[in-house]
Order: C-alpha cells, then structure tokens, then sequence
C-alpha cells in the first residue's frame, strides 16, 4: 500500500505520522511526492526521492497541496446565489438541493429558447483532474451543446491544428526527446516556470544542464531573458510575432544549403516540393530586420542543429499565443523532419503512454479536415476544430438577437482572468439566465454563477495522469489514492457532469441512470478496442462483489486504459499484463522505458503519411511576407524597424507587450497560498533601462500601461533581462473583482494583463488569442 507509518525512532518522523507517496497533480512535470499526515493534517511534503519517474524533483508548487486542501476559502458545499451580482446573497445548500436548482434553471433557458442558447466553457485544470479529463466528452455527448469554448484557443490551438493536417489528429502531438538529445533549442517556452508544457519531463532544467555537461548547447530565442537562460549557452532576443518568420529562414537555409535530411521517416514525407518552393522568399537576409536577429546567426543555428548527432528544437506557448501562431507552431515540427530530427532518439518524438488518453484515440476513418463549417453569430469568425475564440463568448451574451446565449456551464476555469478583453466577459456574464460552475473557489468568474459545484480537492481523490503521459520523456505511469476521502454522500466531479450534462439533455432525476450511462460509456469504448463489452462489464461486477468498494467512473475507466494499452493484460488475452492493480501495488510507479519511434502507427492522414506542407497552413504565409513588407517599408521611411500586429496602429512609443509567468504561479488558481505569493511583487511591468528612459518611467515607480482594448497602473521593474521595445506583464492576476472569496489573492490582487488583450487579435487561421505582441504605450502614471 502507498502509505507508511513512521514512528519517533525514524528520522524527522513524528509519532504515528503516516506518509503518503502521491503523485503532483498541479502540472505536466508530475512529480512524486510525500505526503507527511498526522491527526488528519498535511504536517509536510517532500519529494519522493523513490519516484520512478521524476526521482526526487520538485517545484515550490509541490509542497502546497496541504495549503489548498485546508484552505478555508475553498468551497465544500454547493452554493446557490440569490439576488443580483453586485449584491448577492450566497447560500449552502444540499447536493439534492443544488441540483434540483440546476434543473430548474436549465429547463427555463431551454424552454424559452432552445439548447443553441446554452453552451460550455472547459478551463486548464480539467486536463490536471482525474475525473473531469476523462469524463468531460461524457458530459458533452450527453449534453449535446451545439458550441464549446476553452482555454484550448488561449494556449495551444495552433498546435492542435497543426498536428491535425500533419499527423490526422490534433492531439498527435510531439515532444522533445530531451534525455538523450545533444543540441536543444527552446522557443517561446520558460520551462523555468512551467516546468514544461506539452513537454513531460521532470526537471527540465537539471536536463538542460546534463546537455552541455555531456559536450552539447542549449540555445533559447526569448523576447525575454528568462530563468531558462540560466541554463542555455546562448540567448537570442527576438521580436515578439516573428518566429515563424525565424523558423521559415531555417527551412530555406536547409533547402537552398543542401542540409535537409528526413531521416527515417524519408519515404513517409508528403508535400516536400511545395515547402521547398513556400521557403523561397525567406532567406536570413529576408527575415532579419523583422525578428531582429541577424542573418549569420541564423545560419550559424541552422547549421548547428543539422550538423549536431542529435537536436530538438522545441516551441511552446509563446509560439502559440501569437499573431503567427499556427505557422510559428507548424514550423517546429518542419524544422525537426528537415534536419531528420524526427520520430529518432534524441529528436522530436512521440510518447508512449501505458494508458492511451481518450483525446488521442481515432474514433472516425482518416479524412480531410473541414474548417469554418459554421461562424459565430455576431463576429463571424470561422469555427476551427469545433471551436471559435472564447473571445467570442463576451459578445455572444451581450448581443441580442436570435441564439443569443442565454445559458452557460463553466468547468474548472476563470475566464474572467484568463480570456483577452476580460473587462467585456465580466460585464457580460451578469445577463446570463442559467450560470453553474463546477468549481472550488468563490473567484472573479463564479462569483456570477446561479450555482456553484465544489469538486474534491486533489487529495480527496485519486491521481493518474490521462492526456500528459502522451507528450512524456518517458513511458511511465503513477498511481496515487485518496489521502482524505470525501463523505460517502458527497459526488465526485464525473457524477456531477453526467448530471448536468443529462439535465441539459433532457433526462430528469427519475430517468437518470448513473451507472447505466457509465456503463455504455465503457461499452462503446470496448467496442473500438475489439473487447466483448458484457465480459468486461462481468469482469468488474465480479470484482466489485469481492471488494469493499466497486470500481467506476474514472478509476475504472484508468484501469480499462492501462488493460488495452500497449502492456495492458486486455483482460485475460495478456495473461502477464498490466492492470491498474500493479501501479496500486507500486506507490513509486513503474516505468517502461524511453520514448521509441512510432510516428507510423499512429498517423492517420487520408494519404498516410506527414503532410509536411499542408495547404491550410502555407496558405497563410503571404499574410507573413505581407507583414515583413509593413516592417521594412516602415523602416525605409523612418529610418528604424516599426512594430505592428494584424495591421493596428502603433501606440506612440512602439512598445509591444508578452506575458510570462513566475515559478511560484500557476495561471490564476494558485494565488491563494500565501507562501507562495508572498514576499517580493512579481506582479510587474518588466521594461529595458533604454525604453524606461525613453518613457519617463522609473524602477519602482507606477506606470499606466494602454492598448486599443484598455488601461492599467502596474509597478515597473527596470531590467537588462529583456528586449529594448519589448514590456512583460505576468498573467493570471487581477484579484480586485467584489464578491470574491479568495482572502490571500485579494491581498496580492496585481492587474489582469487580459484587460489589455484586443478580443479580435487572434492568429487567423486557428482562432487562438495572440495576446504575445500586443502593441501598448507607456506612460508614467
């Protein structure tokens, strides 16, 4: 059992303190943990030192989970909201009291104007939960809704679609192969914060160090100087937005020098020819004005990746979030295959989970992907991967008119904080009929819900992580049980989704059938693995009769992905295979190994193979070119390089403003720990000695920071740690809304760089925010 009673004869033990060995559920570095409990009280945390997979690395992040299980601002209790937003009276309330208010305002917004009013939003710490990451597609396939809005098109929809048209399956997608490479090249990402995103790797930086101690360079090309450079050999300044321009000078360089190389993935290649003539018009020499970054340095990066054993170069968020998101993010990918970096040890590689996520199985045939079947109602942007930017979702409540949204379902998130031109959604959300959110936290987004439904802490829950394992260094995996299970009667967040999903679907209490929807859910995944679904469902009845507790909902669900994964037992066919049992029987997991080629079996284009140069995507250079012309004719006219973004004007002063953020933060939801916001602001305006001059701005002092979307007073920290014409803000702040309970955020509330964020400033062919680059004017306040 993962759980261990020490005495006061062991080392630092306390008496009858038990430990816990539990896996971090916070972020995608997934580090093992103890968890040191006494009198039902986290007393302390440490890093699992015996953790097969991140072997004793932890953030500061880590040791907080205590912090939020005691937290007494976090909700226990459902809540119902009476009276108006600006003066609410909250009040707990049963669970049978809570839902049967969620009926009734669902069956008054679909009476009145039918489920097209109605949709969803679904935050980042879905992915991190071990119930709504699997159980979130149930929700929706009960709920039928028309229209879904995420985060997804905050942070990484150019990657999905990218990976889409290369690979048939948006979320195919690869990650360094970090351990074992010999030149690493980070783009737009701060592993020293993030500790990897789409990259699964404990300590990213410890990695970094092992590359150069073993002979190779680690090069980062940031508009920022981060704590990631600590750890690299060079850093390259770049203009924010012009990465893809960066990445298309590689491509032509490696075509026009003879250097492109596939590899072992030569005769799967489509669509060679058309890059090759797409890379003609972006020499180093085309390019350097608008990233700022010499031509001879290009080159000499380019030459460097294709001449070392091995290299990755890796792209990430800020490569994303950008005006250029889908190109700069689809490049990555190019740049890899072309130095033949691709699907080999040490390059660019796909993970091998044990337990395949559900996102990454192909439940249809390969076929051609569609975009812009349908357009939003009010802007009419083109939906993309079924999605449209959540910065749509402000106006589509705001406007009247037929299908306005009358009805709204939040999942784990506050796009309040995290959606560009936040100051509009928060205006908006009070016009909503039905708000429920499926939330812990009293924050600046719920709030101004009608109900709120508490989820379990992360320690009153199991953990297995389900979609991060595909993007893993390695193919491992950990299980973790609840440390505080909840009361008997309380719902875990997979019921309280098939519930609302069944309300919005139609069901009332009567018809509803928990166990009978689970297991369909499980029936119809049988089906695609080959599996007689009634054995299945016999397997876990008879189990279920000779356990104290039956296995559903998502431990079952875990336990079926890891018996039909690639070392799944399949339920007898296996006989020495796995089953969840073994991880319950290995607290400190178990690994099965280093990432290993298999770009083959997973590709499922029409043509089956990467479609290295797909038409959606090089359809989109010109609008790059367009803009290297905008910059070297502003620049033949005034004598120096001009910033602009989707053809906006320039503030005065030609500053372009990117987000970062800091090793203690976590987007908005970890800012009610104390220890981890205390201490030094870091909420601040980062800006170059050179553009505080020229502004009149000064270290400590306040400035007042404006773009075309809105206006903030934010601190000013001079610093040589970034780019001249560049000022970072970090994101996720804000805490200053009334109505909140968030008491220790509200103390550091800092500005929401959002407010800044045009809703309509997006890459254009995926729809994701592009809120790195946004043109802004600085002023003494």
């Amino acid at each position: 059992m993962p759980t261990e009673i020490v005495n006061s004869n062991d080392l630092a033990a306390q008496p009858e303190r038990e430990i816990h060995f539990r896996t971090c559920p916070l972020c995608e570095a997934m580090c093992g943990l103890q968890i040191h409990v006494e009198d039902s009280q986290v007393k302390l945390i440490r890093p699992d030192r015996d953790d097969v997979w991140s072997k004793g690395f932890i953030c500061p992040k880590g040791t907080t989970l205590g912090h939020l299980y005691h937290d007494p601002d976090r909700l226990r209790s459902p809540m119902i909201r009476q009276g108006p937003v600006d003066d609410p009276q909250w009040r707990e309330v049963s669970w049978e009291e809570a839902f049967a208010r969620c009926k009734e305002l669902i069956d008054q917004v679909l009476e009145r104007y039918g489920k097209s009013c109605f949709t969803y939003y679904v935050g980042n710490p879905t992915v991190h939960n071990y119930s709504l990451g699997r159980y979130v597609g149930l929700f929706q396939a009960l709920a039928q809704l028309e229209v879904c809005y995420s985060a997804g098109t905050i942070d990484q929809w150019p990657k999905n679609v990218s990976c889409r048209l290369m690979y048939g399956n948006a979320w195919t997608i690869p990650a360094p192969d970090l351990l074992r490479t010999d030149y690493f090249v980070v783009m737009g990402a701060n592993p020293h914060a993030s500790q990897g995103s789409l990259l699964a790797c404990p300590d990213v930086l410890g990695e970094m160090d092992k590359v150069r101690e073993r002979g190779g360079k680690c090069v980062v090309i940031d508009p920022v100087r981060t704590g990631t450079c600590d750890h690299a050999d060079e850093w390259l300044p770049i203009l924010p937005g012009t990465d893809a321009a960066f990445l298309m000078a590689m491509v032509h360089i490696m075509f026009e020098e003879d250097l492109v190389d596939l590899g072992s993935v030569a005769d799967i290649v489509n669509g060679l020819e058309d890059l090759r003539q797409a890379a003609a018009d972006f020499s180093p020499e085309a390019v350097a004005e608008i990233t700022d970054i010499e031509a001879e340095t290009i080159r000499r990066i380019t030459r460097e990746v294709v001449a070392a054993p091995t290299a990755v170069v890796y792209g990430r968020i800020g490569l994303c979030n950008q005006e250029f998101g889908t190109l700069a993010s689809w490049l990555i990918d190019v740049v890899n295959i072309l130095s033949g970096n691709f699907d080999s040890p040490g390059g660019m590689m796909f993970g091998k989970p044990i337990a395949p996520a559900l996102a990454t199985l192909n439940f249809e045939p390969p076929s051609e992907q569609e975009f812009g079947r349908w357009h939003s109602r009010v802007r009419g942007a083109p939906e993309v991967l079924g999605q449209v930017p959540v910065s749509c979702l402000s106006e589509e409540i705001g406007t009247p008119g037929q299908g306005q949204i009358k009805g709204l379902v939040t999942i784990a998130g506050n796009p309040v904080i995290s959606s560009p031109e936040s100051l509009a959604l928060d205006e908006a959300l009070p016009q909503l009929e039905c708000m429920i959110s499926i939330d812990n936290w009293l924050n600046e987004t719920t709030r101004q819900a009608h109900v709120i439904l508490p989820g379990l802490s992360p320690l009153e829950q199991p953990h297995y992580d389900e979609m991060i394992w595909s993007w893993a260094a390695r193919s491992a995996g950990n299980y973790s049980p609840a440390i505080f299970p909840p009361p008997a009667d309380r719902p875990q967040e997979w019921e309280i989704l098939a519930r609302i999903g069944a309300y919005l679907g139609g069901l009332d209490d009567e018809s509803f059938d928990l166990q009978a929807i689970d297991d369909g859910f499980l029936s119809g995944l049988c089906a695609y693995f080959g599996l007689d679904a009634q054995h299945v469902l016999e397997a876990y009845a008879q189990q279920s009769e000779s356990d104290s507790a039956p296995m559903a909902g998502p431990e079952r669900m875990n336990d079926f992905m890891i018996r039909v994964g690639p070392w799944g037992d399949r339920y007898g066919e296996n006989p020495d295979g796995l089953t969840l049992q073994d991880f319950k029987d290995n607290p400190h997991g178990l690994d099965m190994g280093p990432m290993v080629p298999r770009v083959r079996e997973l590709l499922h284009t029409p043509s089956g193979m990467i479609e290295i140069a797909p038409p959606y995507i090089v359809g989109d250079l010109p609008r790059l070119l367009d803009k290297m012309e905008c910059i070297h004719g502003s620049a033949a006219s005034n004598g120096k390089a001009a910033n602009s973004q989707n053809g906006r004007a320039n503030p005065a002063n030609g500053l372009l403003l990117v987000s970062r953020r800091h090793v203690r933060s976590n987007n908005s939801w970890m800012h009610n720990v104390r220890v981890l916001v205390k201490g030094k602001d870091r909420c601040t305006l980062l800006i170059h000695p050179e553009d505080a001059k020229r502004t009149g701005v000064a270290d400590g002092g306040l400035a007042q920071v404006s773009s075309e979307a809105g206006s903030l007073e934010v601190p000013v920290e001079v610093t040589e740690n970034i780019k001249v014409g560049v000022v970072s803000l970090p994101h996720g702040w804000g805490h200053n809304k009334a109505g909140t309970r968030l008491s220790v955020a509200s103390e550091y509330a800092g500005v929401n760089n959002n407010e800044l964020a045009p809703g309509t400033l997006v890459d254009r062919i995926s729809g994701n925010a592009a809120v790195n680059g946004i043109p802004v004017e600085v002023v003494p306040a």
